[in-house]
């Protein structure tokens, strides 16, 4: 086997130590010792091919290991600046874009802020998240050059550098400044959790009554959120005062002490009791409350008004001739045993509708005219789930049902028709930037049920809907 040429790992040569591949284990780990030294650059970015972790001790793993992490926020500085730069170009006025050469899709991108979108799709991010990551790196920038110096020389972690943008974005420029000042020769010895701490405790020594009045403006924004986990479990919670909530785990606590020893753990009993609070008190759900399940499901006979579960799940499934998964609304996959016990709980109610067995497709025709018949709605949001922008989460059920052709109203028989192959679900604002945005196109194929999106750009993404037999 070649022996492995040391130039790379900054001229250190062959001594002692046990050799494997030819390169000692101990000029390696010395080498990774005066990387992690040194400020993370091109050049040395360009050295990280020689780390190799089976040739190091334990501790030149562990010094390797910090040399990643130093690398992967210098690469992060560059990513901020490189978005920033793109959140700038959408702020730029029009007329700054006409007078500097820029073309009529420019204007159109900068006056719709675009950018969202687009950095959502190219990256594969929720928009929320897109959008996050812009506003920070518009903040970092803009002014907290410090930060943003700390972050590119690896000192600090991406996370600290987005716990000042979004903590300090309440303060204006001057007071801002001064919280940044105070922490910046701290933060690098600093993890995550401590730097939030110590803004937070730097933010109500440097603005107390400006802090009391978002509180006030917080718990007007209270919230329930609700957030999918693997093997068919979820996390439901709220976004409260602090003091209710520490009520409210109070509550919980009498609840679950009152259960009977049945070999429960207390974790267990308190889940329970929370749920039993909330579901199981005389009065929590609404009449003409029900569970659905069919072979798949649409809209509980109780209307919008009603509390539903929907449940989409192949019929062999459902009678138990087969485990595959089924779809709840609003989580996704689920296994069978889950599916059953929804379908054949009491009360529920089942819709039937049709899957294309060689595609996986739900499929069905209605009649066409502009607004879809209450079962092409149902069909069109069981099929989707979602709004048909790639990186939209929105629930279908949230959407309105946009006309992927337009409508003819004139003569509905030239195209545009009110079918579910025309039919996708888009959030407002989705829909907004579909219709109204000259640089954004959508065609979707009726027998895949993909949807592509052309952007301003001219780059291309896509979006499925879920496929019931896979």
């Amino acid at each position: 086997m070649a022996e492995v040429e040391l130039v790379a790992l900054g001229g250190v040569e062959g001594g002692g130590g046990v050799r494997r591949s030819g390169v000692a284990a101990g000029p390696l780990d010395e080498w990774v010792a005066s990387l992690r030294e040194r400020s993370p650059s091109a050049v040395t970015a360009g050295e990280l091919g020689a780390l190799e972790p089976e040739l190091m001790t334990a501790r030149g793993r562990i010094d390797a290991l910090v040399v990643l992490e130093q690398h992967l926020a210098w690469l992060q500085a560059k990513q901020v600046e490189v978005l920033a730069a793109v959140a700038a170009h959408t702020e730029t006025p029009e007329a700054v874009i006409v007078e500097a050469g820029g073309c009529l899709e420019d204007v159109f991108a900068a006056s719709w802020d675009g950018a969202v979108e687009e950095v959502a799709c190219a990256l594969r991010l929720a928009n929320q998240t897109a959008a996050q990551r812009l506003k920070v790196a518009t903040l970092l920038v803009g002014r907290h050059g410090a930060t943003c110096r700390l972050l590119g020389e690896g000192q600090i972690s991406y996370v600290q550098a987005m716990a000042v943008a979004e903590q300090l974005e309440v303060l204006d420029d001057e007071v801002a400044g001064r919280v940044e000042a105070a922490l910046v020769d701290k933060m690098p010895g600093q993890a995550a959790g401590q730097t939030r701490a110590a803004l937070r405790r730097q933010i109500l020594r440097a603005d107390p009554k400006g802090a009391e009045q978002r509180h006030r403006a917080r718990a007007s924004e209270r919230r329930i959120q609700h957030y999918p986990q693997d093997d068919g479990m979820a996390l439901f919670g709220a976004v409260l005062p602090a003091q209710q909530a520490a009520l409210m785990e109070q509550a919980v606590d009498v609840r679950a002490r009152g259960y009977e020893a049945d070999g429960r753990s207390l974790e267990q009993k308190r889940v329970d009791a929370l749920f039993d609070l909330v579901v199981n008190q005389p009065g929590a759900l609404p009449s003409g409350s029900a569970s659905e399940a069919a072979s798949v499901s649409g809209d509980a006979a109780g209307g919008r008004g009603a509390a539903v579960v929907q449940v989409t799940v192949p019929i062999d499934v459902l009678l138990g001739a087969d485990e595959g998964p089924a779809e709840l609304k609003g989580y996704g996959p689920i296994g069978a045993s889950q599916a059953r016990e929804v379908a054949f709980a009491p009360g529920t109610v089942w819709r039937r509708l049709l899957i294309e067995p060689a595609t996986g497709l739900l499929v069905k025709t209605d009649p066409t005219t502009y607004r879809p018949t209450a079962e092409t709605e149902r069909q069109v949001i069981a099929r989707d789930q979602y709004c048909a922008f790639p990186s939209c989460r929105m629930p279908a059920h949230r959407c309105d049902l946009d006309h992927v052709e337009p409508f003819d109203h004139r003569n509905p028989g030239r195209g545009g028709q009110t079918t579910p192959d025309n039919l996708q679900p888009l959030c407002r604002r989705h829909h907004r930037l579909k219709t109204h945005h000259p640089g954004w196109k959508v065609t979707r194929d009726p027998h895949t049920g993909v949807a592509t999106w052309t952007a301003p750009t001219g780059h291309t993404y896509t979006n499925a809907p879920p496929v019931y037999r896979e």
